[in-house]
């Protein structure tokens, strides 16, 4: 209850902000949808709670809301952040650089938002099922909840439809979602024009609104020519102030009363025309920023102005590395890194760009201001390739001579290498960055850079990667990760995951961890189901909306509840058999004892909790469950069948003739007949004996459709 209210006071204070909404320049709508949509996720949880839940159980069955709601409530500080920052009129011009492509709002916050409020919902179902005293109301929750992860909820359209305002992915949302950045482009336009209309600005301010008119418009270069670079040069407050990782290229500077980083670097830009355009125009929260560019005819000399990150990620772990400790950041940090790295990647590959140096030199972080611990994660590393006077962006020269840089490459990488002896052309692909982030993956997890134990260095190490060797993990290391990080890395490129993949998996193991949190320990519980066994049950499914480029950030609540669908689906089949394997046991442990399907297999999946708790109560008439799907077919009387106590499942076998059997005590052997069977007399076991499946036609089967207390047997 506590989470709850300081959210309450976060969106308070974003509500007295949004008065003043009237004075926000600069990204004004995207501000708007923000307060929107927490003042929405604040209401729909308000109205769960008060349906699901009791007051007097806030502090025993509320339990599992608490870390869910500690998550979300790091969301609303970060966006009432942001509106703060764009509600600032200081340094007008420097905001405008900064923030005028910045989709912040939208692909972190409301990414962030629509990431961990499933897991709220679902919190509250959980404490809902267990929450007040009476057994009939529980028995009616589990049953709503039953149909509700039914398997015909598949599909996205009928779950917008559905359950589209649970979470926060209504028709009005997603259209105000697609609409607001675009809107911010022509309110900033008309801002700059005014202000240039107004006369008032010096010559600098007035080249440099044209050149974001110019941008704003999708006109930056013209002729193939940058703006001139007296525009950034002759502004009164520029100046350098160091240089960046001791490469020629990369520089930090001061302009606009804002901090920048500047690549600056001497070549005929006529060329390179096409490449700078296309890396001027992107934007994503998850990659190091190009804002605008300028260009000196006479000494061919060109300047790039990008956003400055605080380090990278090699240098911070290297600062925080001690033989001590055993992980470097908390597990839940590291799921953060690795998601938002992800999230980086998959944008490239959508827009055909790829990092050939995927490694830790060029994943840069900065602390974020309002949650403590946890980084904003930007990729470096892509783009201008051919005028590389350094193997390295803007981090240490140093850092690069840190490690040999073979064991980020992918073995494919490696073997073209030594073919050819030059740079390959193969860590120019989607496949060769997953391999890198596999190995990004293991560092992370361990603290460890990969294969600084070992002994082979150089030519060795490379023919040992190729050849399948891979780093190892410590014990303690938590399973469904380590799992995707040797998918990740595998040998043959074919088997490795898509990044959109990756960012779904991680999504959900994020998840999972505010599900579970670890309260520190390293070691925690792990899911009840491999997270790639769900990622291919999603692929089957839905591989045609997957597979047209970057998702939308609305279809996030769609796939993690197609996720949690399949994760249900699956803990049923593994209870259902686990139960099996045990009935199989008591009724003389014979492994080719086949029992009759269960047909909660047939029915919408159920939590573990709930199928091995209480059977009778969730499995309430699979009859008119499973005649909501013409698809499922249902091979006897389900209420019949269900009825029945579980050491009395119907058991088909077929036995030959001269069955003999063995009393324990020494006396004589007796043939075993069909009304005498060895299972009901104790000190007997069966020898000799050799057991068939019955035919659904033959006619033992009948007899025992009449029977369901009979055992059939065949005699030769």
């Amino acid at each position: 209850m506590e989470q709850f209210r300081q959210m309450g006071e976060v969106l308070g204070s974003l509500k007295a902000l949004m008065v003043l909404q009237d004075d926000i320049q600069i990204n004004q709508k995207q501000c708007c949808l923000l307060h929107n949509i927490f003042t929405l996720a604040f209401n729909t949880i308000a109205e769960e709670i008060k349906q699901n839940l009791k007051l007097e159980e806030k502090n025993t069955k509320w339990k599992p809301l608490e870390e869910p709601l500690r998550e979300l409530h790091r969301v609303f500080k970060e966006g009432e952040f942001y509106v703060r920052r764009c509600l600032d009129s200081k340094d007008w011009w420097g905001k405008v650089v900064s923030l005028h492509q910045n989709k912040d709002s939208v692909e972190f916050h409301i990414y962030n938002l629509f990431s961990i409020f499933p897991a709220v919902i679902e919190a509250i179902e959980t404490a809902g099922e267990i929450s007040g005293l009476d057994q009939e109301e529980m028995q009616k929750k589990r049953v709503m909840l039953v149909k509700k992860y039914d398997r015909s909820w598949k599909d996205p359209k009928l779950f917008q439809w559905r359950f589209g305002k649970q979470y926060l992915v209504s028709r009005e949302i997603c259209s105000q979602i697609e609409s607001a950045m675009r809107e911010d482009g022509w309110q900033l336009v008309e801002a700059i024009k005014q202000k240039i209309k107004a006369g008032s600005l010096t010559k600098n301010e007035q080249g440099l609104g044209d050149v974001l008119l110019k941008k704003l418009n999708g006109q930056l270069l013209v002729n193939r020519k940058l703006p001139p670079s007296s525009i950034l040069l002759g502004s009164q407050d520029y100046q350098v102030r160091r240089r960046l990782g001791g490469n020629s290229q990369f520089k930090e500077i001061q302009w606009l009363g804002e901090s920048y980083a500047l690549r600056h670097f001497f070549e005929d830009i006529v060329p390179l025309s096409s490449e700078i355009t296309n890396l001027l125009s992107l934007s994503h929260p998850n990659i190091v920023q190009y804002l605008c560019g300028f260009y000196d005819e006479e000494k061919k000399e060109c300047f790039l102005v990008m956003e400055l990150m605080s380090k990278d990620l090699h240098a911070l772990m290297k600062e925080n590395s001690s033989s001590r400790r055993q992980v470097l950041f908390p597990l839940p940090i590291v799921v953060d890194i690795m998601l938002q790295i992800a999230r980086a990647m998959e944008f490239l590959h959508s827009q055909k760009l790829y990092v050939g140096d995927l490694n830790p030199t060029n994943i840069f972080l900065k602390p974020r201001k309002c949650i403590e611990g946890y980084f904003h994660v930007k990729v470096s590393g892509f783009g201008l390739t051919s005028i590389e006077n350094s193997p390295s962006r803007h981090a240490s020269s140093n850092n690069q001579n840190a490690f040999d840089p073979c064991i980020w490459y992918a073995p494919e990488v490696l073997a073209e290498n030594e073919q050819k002896g030059t740079s390959s052309m193969h860590k120019y692909s989607e496949k060769a960055n997953v391999y890198s982030f596999g190995m990004l993956c293991f560092e992370l997890l361990t603290g460890k850079l990969p294969f600084e134990d070992g002994h082979l260095q150089g030519d060795q190490m490379s023919k040992n990667i190729r050849a399948g060797e891979r780093p190892l993990f410590p014990s303690l290391s938590p399973k469904f990760l380590v799992n995707l990080t040797k998918k990740c890395w595998h040998n043959d490129p074919s088997f490795r995951p898509s990044f959109s993949s990756i960012c779904r998996v991680l999504r959900y193991i994020k998840k999972f961890l505010v599900m579970k949190p670890s309260d520190g320990q390293l070691v925690m519980q792990s899911p009840p189901v491999d997270y790639s066994e769900l990622e291919t049950g999603f692929l089957k499914k839905h591989s045609e909306e997957v597979n047209c480029g970057v998702a939308s950030v609305s279809q996030i609540p769609f796939q993690m509840f197609v996720y949690r669908l399949i994760e249900r689906e699956k803990t049923c089949l593994s209870v259902k058999h686990s139960e099996e394997t045990s009935d199989g046991t008591s009724n003389g442990g014979d492994e080719n004892t086949s029992v009759v399907e269960d047909p909660i297999a047939q029915a919408p999946a159920m939590d573990a909790r709930s199928v091995g708790s209480d059977m009778k109560t969730v499995c309430f008439d699979m009859k008119s469950i499973c005649t909501e799907d013409p698809d499922r077919k249902i091979p006897f009387d389900l209420r019949s069948i269900r009825s029945e106590p579980s050491e009395k499942k119907i058991v088909l076998r077929k036995l030959a003739t001269n069955v003999k059997v063995k009393r324990t005590s020494g006396k004589p052997k007796t043939p075993v007949s069909a009304k005498s069977s060895p299972w009901s007399r104790p000190g007997h076991t069966l020898q000799g004996s050799r057991e068939k499946p019955l035919s659904m036609s033959s006619p033992s089967r009948s007899k025992h459709r009449s029977n369901g207390q009979a055992v059939a047997f065949e005699k030769s």
